[in-house]
Formats: structure tokens, sequence, C-alpha cells
């Protein structure tokens, strides 16, 4: 499958982006659990490209192979501390609203305010809507992991 679009995209895109990663950052969460909200929105939306971005920064930020190949079940494995394990539950929840899904409940938003400030909760937010944003981007135009990025 070949990708759709072979411009480079819109510097003031490209800008808006990079600001958003700033503020992001700023957030105060560690980087690597932000790649496990990046990994686990993108293994949700089948997004090739971003999984494997999220993989590579997570590596660069110091986590470990038997983590990240257990982030698809967290759930199941003793490998995630409770505050990361508040963060998947919330990035599901956020990504998965189609369809009548309920989206972030009180209960999984409550969660995630027992480990978290709200500045951590508002990075956390908004790194789970820009790998949404990021995913459905790469999946209309076919990106496909390690060929452009």
């Amino acid at each position: 499958m070949e990708a759709r679009m072979k411009s480079a995209p819109n510097p003031d895109l490209v800008t808006a982006i990079q600001h958003l990663h700033k503020v992001i950052a700023a957030g105060g969460v560690d980087q690597r659990l932000l790649s496990l909200i990046h990994l686990r929105a993108s293994q949700i939306n089948g997004c090739s490209p971003c999984v494997h971005a999220s993989i590579e920064a997570a590596k660069k930020a110091g986590e470990t192979a038997e983590r990240l190949h257990n982030a698809v079940a967290w759930r199941e494995t003793p490998f995630f501390t409770e505050a990361e394990r508040s963060a998947l539950a919330l990035t599901e929840a956020a990504t998965r609203i189609q369809d009548g899904a309920p989206g972030v409940t009180d209960e999984i938003w409550d969660a995630a305010a027992d480990h978290f400030t709200e500045e951590q909760l508002g990075a956390m937010t908004l790194e789970i809507a820009l790998t949404n944003f990021f995913n459905r981007i790469n999946r209309t135009n076919r990106e496909q992991a390690g060929k452009t990025w």
C-alpha cells in the first residue's frame, strides 16, 4: 500500500504541532508514560507509524522492552503501576469514543486524578488527542511505519 500524500506538510501546521508538543512536555508527565499513552492509542487505532514512533521514543526515554511488548495487555500484566494503569485506562476511554462508547467516565477520570495533577491531566489529555489526530491523518494518507519518519 502506497502512501497517498508525497508533499511536505504546511510549515504553519508543523509550527502548531511543535507548540502543542511543548505544552505537553511542560505538563510534568514522565516521557516514558507519554510514550505509553501514544503507543496504546496508536495500537487501538491501528496506526503503524505512530506505534513505531512511540516505541522508538519510549526506548530513548529508557522504557523496557518487556513493558512495551505488554502495553497492549496492560490490565493482565504486573508491569505497570496504578498511576500508569489509570493513564492507560484514560487513554483507552478517550480513544474509543465511537458507536455510543461511554468515553471517559467519572470513575476513569477520578482514578487518574488520584495520581496526577490538573496540569499533568491536561498534558495527558492533549497527548491522547494529538495522538488520535496523527493516527487519523496517517490512516487516511496510508502512511507506513519507518517510511517517512
